[in-house]
């Protein structure tokens, strides 16, 4: 990744200053990025919300970092000097390195994520992201990895609403307390949804965060994962309702 990439988290660089003592149960966490804007700023974040961070900006090193330190989870770019992040992952688990990994990069074809995936990687997102999704992903690959303190440490979900509930540390969707399997999209709007149960949220508030920097799309593409997320909730205690010229509300069936 080169400095011109600095740009790519879509939240402001934290204020200067120390981080806070590493709490009970924090993550440790391997930060592997060559870009320093990019490192400091992820690294200043990640302390400041309670994680051990080591880091350093090459291939060969992080690999000496990985095994010295035993990290909870590794934070990998791909584009590195030296090894890439592909050969450094491939030679991790060669090693019999098991740490859950998620790769961050601005490689993002499909192509991209599989053959990161089939080298032995956990998770993939590309850049640019959003810092509340990185920490959420981050931390629940945490709580799989042997012997985590984090897995221990982790607060419950909050109380359902009609049998569905949101992971405050993965993100992920839950009915009745099993996963649900939706796409980002939907997702997003469930999310922005259970945010506000039985209150109406304008349309144009889910299009900014369903479709997040996206300022060309339509006003009715929303109207498209709504269709979705509502036939995945069918026969719920769930009701997803459409208010025309205002928005959508998600209330009680019947």
């Amino acid at each position: 990744m080169t400095r011109g990439n600095a740009d790519a988290v879509s939240q402001p660089r934290p204020p200067p200053g120390p981080p806070p003592p590493a709490k009970v149960g924090s993550v440790k966490l391997l930060l592997v990025e060559d870009n320093t804007a990019m490192q400091t700023t992820l690294q200043r974040t990640f302390e400041r919300r309670g994680m051990q961070v080591v880091a350093c900006g090459d291939g060969a090193r992080a690999l000496d970092r990985w095994q010295a330190s035993l990290p909870d989870v590794v934070l990998l770019d791909l584009s590195l000097p030296g090894l890439d992040g592909l050969q450094v992952l491939a030679r991790a688990r060669a090693a019999g390195l098991t740490t859950p990994v998620l790769i961050l990069t601005a490689r993002g074809t499909v192509g991209d994520r599989i053959l990161g995936l089939n080298t032995g990687a956990d998770d993939y997102l590309p850049k640019p992201f959003d810092l509340d999704e990185l920490e959420a992903r981050v931390r629940a690959l945490a709580r799989r990895a042997p012997g985590s303190q984090e897995r221990d440490a982790s607060a419950g979900m909050p109380a359902p609403y009609c049998g569905l509930q949101i992971d405050p540390d993965s993100g992920g969707a839950y009915l009745r307390g099993r996963p649900m399997d939706l796409a980002p999209r939907e997702l997003a709007l469930l999310r922005a949804l259970l945010a506000r149960p039985g209150q109406a949220v304008a349309r144009e508030r889910l299009l900014e965060l369903v479709f997040p920097g996206k300022a060309e799309v339509q006003a009715d593409a929303i109207e498209v994962v709504a269709y979705r997320l509502r036939k995945k909730i069918a026969g719920t205690d769930a009701q997803l309702v459409t208010l025309r010229g205002l928005g959508y509300l998600l209330k009680a069936a019947g």
